[in-house]
């Protein structure tokens, strides 16, 4: 054990005495990739049917109402499954930065405030918001019907032609898409061959990780980033006030979490409502007891560390363009700017400027840089043109 420890630190060869609980820390964000799962408020969930006609439609900007938007304009699996822009960008500017949908299957709540509690809910909001694509379920049920392809796929997924009631062609499309991205996953990176190595004790192989990039670890577990960005997938999947300024461009200020609360305990497509197939209502558990409070304004989702190579800028607003500036935000931390009590567990980290070098390279070394591609063809459907 005292060969593993000693590869946390700064380098294998020079001994130090890192202590027991950073390893066992640093442990516990593996192992790394999870295995899928169904969502069980999705009848279609993990059906090649269902994921051959979301992967159509992910692609498809007829979705949209001027027929030039698709849900991948903002989500281009060569930037990450993001745009590389500091606010998304569909029919009109939004007031938030894309983010990835790498890995979204496992988040517990989606958008940066949380407003939707299902992936299947998430994904038919961006079809009727009139600044991002704008169209309705009247369009979305006249696409379907209309395009043999999808009619055919939408058959085979939920087992009837696609419905000419609005609502239900929308939830259809919704969970089509939901399906799909459930297959959108970022597989191993340097992290986790080095965080597998030392689990096994193999101090020789975990020494083949970068110098910079283990002092950076080091730094990651004992500066309690990992009190937030925690397990495998480098997130707590819930909300914080980071001292990122919420004023909106304009005037007005983005209530984050607050508003978030409201929007998804009042959404008819909420895990509560008909919409959903968990019979259980199990999954509706969070949805349920959510309640909006003082502490929730100007609180955004903790994203997870996975991939951050791929997918700058950073933060709600895109205002970092590089990680060492999103890094030395957390350095150089106004406290002023945090206004819930409850997020006094962070304070500046006051890092050298090799500090920050050291955990730029960590945070980079948990990048899949195989998922900047485009996905396989969807599943042959049998009966369905390909």
């Amino acid at each position: 054990m005292v060969a593993v420890t000693l590869a946390l630190t700064a380098a294998v060869a020079a001994p130090s005495s890192a202590p027991e609980p950073a390893l066992t820390r640093l442990l516990q964000h593996g192992p790394w990739p999870p295995a899928p799962a169904r969502d069980p408020s999705n009848a279609v969930s993990g059906t090649p049917a269902a994921i051959a006609l979301g992967q159509r439609l992910f692609f498809d900007p007829r979705l949209s109402a001027n027929g030039a938007v698709a849900c991948a304009t903002c989500h281009v699996p060569a930037r990450g499954w993001s745009d590389g822009r500091a606010r998304a960008v569909g029919l009109a500017e939004g007031d938030r930065n894309t983010p990835t949908v790498l890995d979204v299957a496992l988040h517990r709540w989606f958008s940066w405030d949380g407003r939707a509690d299902s992936l299947w809910s998430q994904s038919l909001k961006p079809i009727v918001d009139p600044r991002e694509m704008g169209a309705s379920g009247a369009h979305v049920a006249t696409l379907l019907r209309r395009d043999h392809a999808l009619a055919c796929l939408h058959e085979q997924a939920f087992g009837a032609a696609p419905p000419a009631d609005p609502d239900r062609a929308l939830v259809h499309t919704g969970k089509a898409i939901a399906a799909f991205l459930e297959t959108v996953r970022s597989g191993r990176t340097p992290f986790d061959d080095f965080r597998d190595a030392l689990a096994r004790g193999d101090a020789a192989a975990a020494a083949r990780y970068p110098a910079a990039a283990r002092r950076g670890a080091r730094l990651f577990v004992q500066s309690d980033c990992a009190v937030c960005h925690v397990g495998p997938a480098f997130t707590n999947g819930e909300f914080h006030d980071v001292g990122v300024p919420y004023a909106l461009p304009g005037g007005g200020v983005d209530p984050g979490r607050a508003r978030g609360i409201t929007q998804v305990r009042a959404d008819r497509f909420n895990l509560l409502g008909s919409w959903s197939d968990d019979a259980s209502r199990a999954s509706a558990v969070k949805t349920r007891h959510v309640e909006a409070s003082h502490a929730s304004f100007g609180q955004f989702r903790t994203p997870s560390l996975r991939n951050l190579a791929l997918t700058a800028p950073y933060m709600h607003d895109g205002r970092y363009a590089t990680l060492r500036e999103a890094v030395r935000h957390y350095s150089e931390l106004d406290m002023e700017r945090i206004h819930t009590h409850g997020e006094q567990l962070l304070r500046p980290l006051k890092l050298s400027a090799a500090e920050v070098d050291d955990l730029v390279a960590f945070l980079e070394s948990v990048t899949d840089r195989s998922a900047a591609r485009m996905p396989a063809s969807p599943p042959d459907v049998p009966g369905c043109p390909g």
